[in-house]
């Protein structure tokens, strides 16, 4: 176990770490389009009105398809949720966001194999995803997710 001047090394040597993945490009980039999406009004309110429809679902699918609203809510989602993603100053946050996960995720994998081959890294900003045959999130599969 390591003394706690060898923790507190570590998780300064971690801050220093941090610091230089913020003076990364791929930081860089997806603050100024982080600021472009906060100052896009059109694209806030997609997210204002995607948010508030939501709620909706939820409680759609609490009931599932026995809801009287199911159908109706469900298409407005999906439809929602398209436009929000389609909408330019999102999709380009997504893209620069996506990019930044990925260096994050190089990092962790560096990380994690340089102590073990065994430690398990983040990917896909999931951290322990279960790689065998089941569903990588743990529900069993009822969310509908496949392990990769």
């Amino acid at each position: 176990m390591l003394a706690n001047i060898e923790v507190i090394e570590v998780l300064e040597q971690a801050e220093k770490l941090g610091e230089m993945i913020k003076q990364s490009e791929d930081y860089e980039v997806y603050t100024q389009y982080k600021g472009r999406l906060y100052d896009d009004p059109e694209a806030n309110k997609l997210i204002t009105d995607f948010q508030k429809m939501k709620d909706d679902y939820e409680d759609v699918q609490r009931f599932g398809r026995y809801h009287p609203d199911y159908s109706k809510i469900m298409k407005e989602i999906r439809q929602h949720k398209r436009e929000v993603d389609l909408h330019d100053t999102v999709a380009d946050f997504k893209q620069t966001e996506t990019q930044l996960q990925k260096l994050l995720d190089d990092v962790s994998e560096i990380v994690a194999k340089s102590i073990s081959p065994n430690i398990k890294a983040p990917r896909d900003g999931i951290a322990l995803k279960d790689t065998g045959d089941g569903c990588g999130c743990g529900s069993g599969g009822q969310c509908g997710c496949q392990a990769s």
